[in-house]
């Protein structure tokens, strides 16, 4: 199946899957658990800004970093400028944290609530290059979709 076809599948079955939760670490946890399962990533799952820096949220995957400061890492970059990263080699991107050395590239969504910056959905993957503007689009879709139940 082409990647677009996934996502469109994807889609709505998390459209489904959140449509009657209300409880926001629930249906994170679901999102970020059938997203690694699609496409198998390596690592999948969220950070929430809590007392201004951002904090692990539900995930799968290895064992990650626990707090990520504002403007840091691929993660506090993407909370800062308030915008989507995609990064084709995290050995390139200045100030990356390396939470894995397994990780390549990364792609890191923000979650906005009120107009700020409320968490972000951040994805790893072991090899470079995984990420173009199709993940980007489409997993913005779904942030989208989802962020009323997720912030």
């Amino acid at each position: 199946m082409e990647k677009i076809e996934k996502y469109k599948l994807l889609y709505n079955q998390i459209k489904s899957l959140i449509q009657n939760e209300n409880d926001t670490i629930a249906n994170m946890s679901n999102v970020a658990a059938i997203i690694h399962e699609t496409f198998k990533f390596w690592w999948t799952g969220f950070y929430r800004v809590i007392n201004n820096e951002l904090v692990l949220g539900p995930f799968q995957g290895p064992v990650a970093c626990t707090r990520i400061a504002y403007g840091k890492g691929v993660c506090g970059t993407s909370w800062k400028e308030a915008k989507t990263i995609v990064v084709e080699d995290v050995h390139q991107f200045p100030g990356h944290i390396a939470c894995s050395s397994a990780s390549k590239s990364e792609i890191v969504v923000p979650i906005f609530k009120d107009n700020q910056v409320v968490g972000v959905l951040d994805i790893d993957s072991e090899n470079l290059a995984t990420f173009d503007n199709i993940d980007k689009e489409w997993l913005e879709r779904i942030i989208e979709l989802a962020q009323p139940l997720i912030s």
